[in-house]
């Protein structure tokens, strides 16, 4: 049988780092460019970012970048916890399935303790369940809860549901991390302002991701609670973390958040994904595995369209969501690409 070969250039689902850098990051990127400017964060682009996240989050906080998202989880994780500590988050989580043990080796060994939930969110309960299981010396001690926002399974953390994982942390004396892949995708889906489904509800630190909103790199560290940042800078120098030409990462950051294209990012790969959704909805041999709410679609698929499909060309996870396909939406992401794919996997069925 012969196929068509799609062009791996053309937009593809497996995940939104595979897009471009969006035309306002890139634009402000330009304008870092022209001249010279002080090295190591001591740019004009790096305080007006901080100072603009500040403003978002209603409230003073204190802001540091790194390249990826493993580092910001890892070295944001090691700040919050001592070696013989231990983090509670889900089993899916991306800081348990997808980040090669580097929260444990930043932190010299905080051991993630794991949670089942529906959906891939925790619960109150479960965490509850993890914190009081044991309580013994020989047993590392609870320190964190790490939440992802939206999900490894494309869901979304409610404000009721933060504000009672909130009231068991204050009972626990937990401190509360965010992993923020998708936090922009979260904030336009959830219609909440970012404090609201932050600092408003107990989180110390959050994880914001740039790369997956239009950014070439990048990623910003917002600690609320500001005392939990001390000497943090030193920590990211440490790592390897510490941009020397900072205004590259700072500049792009301002061009996203001046213009709102953050939003406007995120908002889009949203609709696009409900416009998947849809189209999937309507062929038989289709199944929905999770509730589609951000900017993520999984959908169980038969074994021989999954692979007609990847020889055509087309790229998306299977080994996310356990037994079926991922297909990721992005900021530029078109409806007539979408079209192509619905189209495919109509034929492979």
């Amino acid at each position: 049988m012969s196929v068509k070969i799609k062009n791996n250039q053309s937009e593809q689902f497996a995940s939104d780092n595979n897009s471009g850098i969006c035309p306002e990051a890139w634009e402000y990127m330009l304008q870092a460019n022209q001249g010279s400017a002080p090295a190591y964060g001591n740019d004009e682009w790096t305080q007006k970012a901080t100072d603009y996240f500040r403003e978002l989050f209603e409230i003073d906080c204190e802001v540091f970048f790194t390249f990826n998202g493993t580092a910001a989880n890892s070295l944001s994780l090691a700040a919050l916890c001592q070696s013989y500590h231990s983090v509670i988050c889900h089993e899916t989580s991306h800081i348990e399935t997808d980040e090669c043990g580097a929260p444990e080796f930043a932190s010299n060994g905080s051991k993630l303790l794991l949670a089942k939930g529906e959906n891939g969110k925790l619960t109150a309960e479960a965490i509850e369940t993890l914190v009081t299981k044991r309580t013994d010396i020989h047993y590392p001690k609870p320190k964190v809860i790490s939440l992802t926002q939206a999900t490894e399974l494309g869901t979304l953390y409610t404000p009721d549901e933060l504000l009672s994982i909130k009231e068991t942390a204050r009972q626990y004396n937990l401190k509360i991390h965010m992993d923020g892949a998708r936090f922009a995708n979260a904030v336009a889906a959830l219609n909440q302002s970012p404090a609201e489904i932050t600092w408003k509800i107990g989180v110390d630190v959050l994880c914001f991701c740039g790369t997956k909103n239009g950014m070439a790199l990048g990623e910003a560290i917002i600690f609320f609670n500001k005392a939990l940042a001390e000497d943090f800078d030193y920590r990211c120098k440490q790592a390897g973390q510490l941009a020397s030409k900072m205004r590259f990462i700072s500049a792009p950051w301002l061009g996203l958040l001046e213009t709102g294209a953050w939003l406007k990012n995120a908002r889009h790969a949203n609709q696009c994904a409900a416009y998947l959704e849809n189209k999937l909805l309507n062929i038989d041999g289709v199944e929905m595995m999770f509730p589609r709410e951000a900017n993520a679609v999984f959908a169980k698929l038969p074994e021989q369209a999954i692979h007609i499909l990847k020889q055509k060309g087309w790229q998306f996870y299977t080994f996310i969501g356990v037994g079926g396909v991922r297909f990721m939406c992005s900021w530029n992401t078109t409806q007539s690409r979408i079209d192509e794919l619905v189209n495919d996997i109509k034929n492979a069925i």
